[in-house]
């Protein structure tokens, strides 16, 4: 597992083969951008941290925008580097709108944006209840169960 930015961090290092810190967003979009042009078997783990940490809890919604613009640029650099294999999910751990009082994380529903260039359809997933959905999705992209009692169902089917 290669990881971009403060997944290292997160994860205490644990099982990952690559990390890279990233300086900003647009660093960290640079860095996925070279991962992905060395065409790469297995998972890339990317966290943007500047969405939470500069202008999520600072409540800077003008921040944000600009943020996400930049963030759009590096986006569509990256889906025309996709392969017909791979699998792009774009999620949040928290909600995090900047308009929202307070320094806390809000409860506002995250985001599960998933694109391949082999997909044929689009439209709206079904609500769930957990983040695992994620984990059961990507583990059932490469083949692989889930542990034993672990909550989460895959969609990937659904993505086709």
């Amino acid at each position: 597992m290669i990881s971009v930015g403060k997944i290292f961090d997160i994860f205490d290092g644990e099982r990952l083969t690559e990390s890279n810190k990233s300086q900003s967003s647009v660093h960290g979009m640079e860095q996925t951008i070279e991962i992905e042009e060395r065409d790469f078997t297995g998972l890339c783990y990317v966290n943007l941290v500047d969405f939470d940490a500069l202008w999520g809890h600072r409540r800077d919604p003008d921040g944000y925008a600009r943020e996400l613009e930049r963030f759009d640029v590096k986006l569509g650099e990256l889906l025309e580097k996709l392969g017909d294999d791979d699998l792009l999910v774009i999620t949040a751990d928290h909600g995090n709108d900047p308009t929202h009082t307070g320094t806390d994380h809000t409860r506002e529903k995250v985001p599960f944006l998933a694109y391949s260039p082999s997909m044929t359809g689009c439209g709206k997933l079904p609500d769930t209840d957990t983040f695992a959905v994620i984990g059961a999705t990507a583990a059932d992209n490469f083949g692989l169960s889930m542990p034993e009692g672990t909550i989460g169902t895959s969609v990937l089917e659904q993505l086709q």
